[in-house]
């Protein structure tokens, strides 16, 4: 393979840019959760797409949080800065004529020693285009920007040109991993994810984010999944609300989660949730540990 490059693209931003469906897009495969509550990711994920000429293994970080400073979030802006220190290259994703103290905050961490693309996403959403060159224009001397590619990750558009000029900036290198590999992260880990989502998608504003899933057990028998998990809430009072009247609300959660990782896993899936209380278990490094928190 001549001229093969391959490496670490990391995906920044303030919460809430789209910065998951934009790695969703781009590797043609759902791994990272979206919902339209700020905060959703919450690890590092990393998603690889293979082309032809080029491997991109992308990073997908938590929004960088400025408030609620408890030891998740505290553990999430660690995953942040050090995913920063530890790739080729970084995709700065801002929303399209919004740029704020949060977005500025992102910027003062960007990497000086190595290329940085901004990405202006949710262009689609603009009633009028003539706005946008008069912003990216103001943008343009804030960093040393390799590139600055206005992109629609809702709708996959100008991802092809994003996909041109990250190409550029990475070093030649054989791929790290195989073709038909997605992600490095693990069956069991992306239930849960999955799950995750679900509830935040499904529950309103009733349940805050003191909510994690724990699988306690995942069997796999060729093209059949047993998955056993517990949906872990913070108060005793944020459990019927998401058990709902006679179960009906964590059925709907249950069966909208077995549908997509059935959907990903290319397999049937056996799905059984149950709720479980762990007061403060945000702030308490010991249980963020056990539940999969670095």
């Amino acid at each position: 393979m001549n001229d093969f490059r391959s490496g670490y693209v990391a995906i920044v931003g303030r919460p809430n840019v789209g910065k998951s469906t934009l790695l969703n897009h781009l590797i043609g495969q759902k791994i990272s959760i979206t919902s339209r509550k700020a905060q959703t990711t919450r690890h590092r994920i990393t998603g690889i797409r293979t082309d032809e000429d080029a491997q991109y293994l992308f990073v997908d970080t938590p929004g960088f949080q400025l408030q609620h400073q408890n030891a998740l979030n505290r553990g999430m802006n660690r995953t942040v800065t050090q995913s920063l220190s530890d790739v080729d290259a970084v995709l700065f994703v801002i929303e399209a004529l919004r740029f704020d103290s949060r977005d500025e905050e992102v910027l003062a961490l960007l990497p000086k020693d190595r290329p940085v693309l901004l990405v202006v996403n949710k262009v689609d959403r603009l009633d009028d285009k003539n706005r946008l060159l008069p912003f990216i224009e103001q943008l343009a001397p804030r960093f040393p920007f390799t590139a600055i590619v206005p992109v629609s990750a809702q709708r996959g558009s100008q991802l092809d040109a994003l996909l041109q000029a990250l190409r550029e900036c990475l070093p030649e290198n054989q791929p790290i991993y195989g073709e038909d590999e997605i992600t490095d992260r693990s069956e069991r880990f992306l239930a849960a994810e999955i799950l995750r989502e679900k509830v935040f998608r499904l529950s309103g504003d009733e349940i805050p984010y003191s909510i994690s899933v724990e699988i306690e057990k995942f069997e796999s028998e060729g093209k059949m999944r047993r998955i056993y998990a517990a949906i872990i809430v913070d108060k005793e009072t944020q459990k019927p609300i998401l058990i709902g009247k006679k179960g009906a609300k964590l059925k709907e959660i249950s069966t909208q989660a077995r549908y997509d990782m059935e959907k990903l896993f290319d397999s049937k899936v056996y799905l059984e949730v149950w709720v479980k209380v762990k007061s403060g278990w945000a702030d308490d490094e010991r249980a963020l540990k056990s539940l999969g928190y670095e």
